[in-house]
């Protein structure tokens, strides 16, 4: 396998909706509020996507030190694990990704001031201490808070304000379904790693309370995804079209029957992908709804 490729695998790109559709469902509401900033929007979009592929990386660096992937491994194949990229590359690699996120990110703080400057930095330590430190978040049942909260509410809101210098609360109610569909993804990786990060000592939601308790969870933050839509409907009059993404539903029905009734926990890794390719139905859905929303943003 060529080398370009062996990292394009480990940066897991069938995860990667989880950087594009939070800046997508930004800025798509900064766009029909008639306040688009192009720059910053692409410009928060590398940041966001290099945040992901360089936590990415430290999660295949910390993961193999702290001995959770094995042979046994069912899930995608782990670069430092396999031998295919030596520990010491993967680390560089992880700060060079932080790190061209951080140079790019100084654009946004220039924007968006100190607001945007903390919110980067947190998100680039939050990144590493996803696996890494003395109390790594998705080692103690915390990784699910996390992506919610940055790759769903952070991002969008994020996005929205570097292109309006606006906090709005239509951005906070858009946040939602994308946090929670960004949730599902890493709800299927937990349900897939369970025995083996049991293991471990990687205490995940499922681990600590069991595989109904992800399988619950799969299904409340579908739910949780398609309530935001009649709020934006009744309450910021929103048209019809904000329910567009009810299309994605018989999509993502096999989906939910699979992690519910799998027998076998192979089947999950096309689960996994399968949840991402429906966050980015959800999200281009909803995208188109908010750009057709009748009246623009006051």
């Amino acid at each position: 396998m060529k080398n370009w490729k062996i990292w394009v695998d480990a940066a897991r790109p069938q995860t990667l909706a989880a950087g594009f559709i939070p800046v997508l469902a930004g800025a798509s509401l900064a766009y029909a509020s008639n306040e688009i900033h192009p720059l910053a929007t692409a410009t928060a979009l590398f940041c966001a996507l290099a945040i992901q592929i360089g936590t990415n990386y430290a999660n295949d660096y910390f993961d193999f030190k702290k001995g959770a992937d094995t042979d046994q491994r069912i899930g995608f194949e782990r670069a430092t694990a396999s031998g295919k990229i030596q520990p010491e590359k993967m680390f560089y690699a992880a700060i060079i990704s932080m790190g061209l996120a951080f140079s790019a990110g100084l654009y946004l703080v220039w924007i968006g001031g100190w607001v945007i400057f903390l919110i980067g930095v947190f998100s680039l330590i939050f990144g590493f201490l996803y696996t890494a430190g003395p109390f790594p978040l998705g080692y103690n049942g915390l990784g699910d808070l996390f992506v919610f909260i940055f790759f769903g509410i952070i991002a969008v809101m994020g996005t929205f304000y570097v292109n309006t210098l606006q906090w709005s609360m239509e951005a906070f109610w858009i946040s939602i379904p994308v946090g929670a569909l960004c949730v599902n993804i890493l709800v299927v990786n937990n349900l897939r790693d369970i025995d083996q990060d049991r293991l471990s000592g990687k205490k995940t939601l499922g681990v600590i309370f069991g595989e109904k308790t992800l399988k619950l969870e799969y299904l409340f933050m579908l739910v949780l995804s398609f309530y935001p839509l009649s709020v934006l409907y009744s309450h910021f009059d929103y048209t019809a079209a904000i329910f567009l993404p009810l299309l994605g539903i018989p999509f993502i029905l096999s989906q939910l029957k699979t992690v519910w009734f799998h027998a076998n926990k192979s089947v999950l890794n096309h689960t996994l992908e399968r949840t991402a390719q429906f966050m980015i139905i959800f999200g281009v859905l909803l995208s188109i709804g908010i750009l057709l929303q009748s009246n623009s943003y006051a």
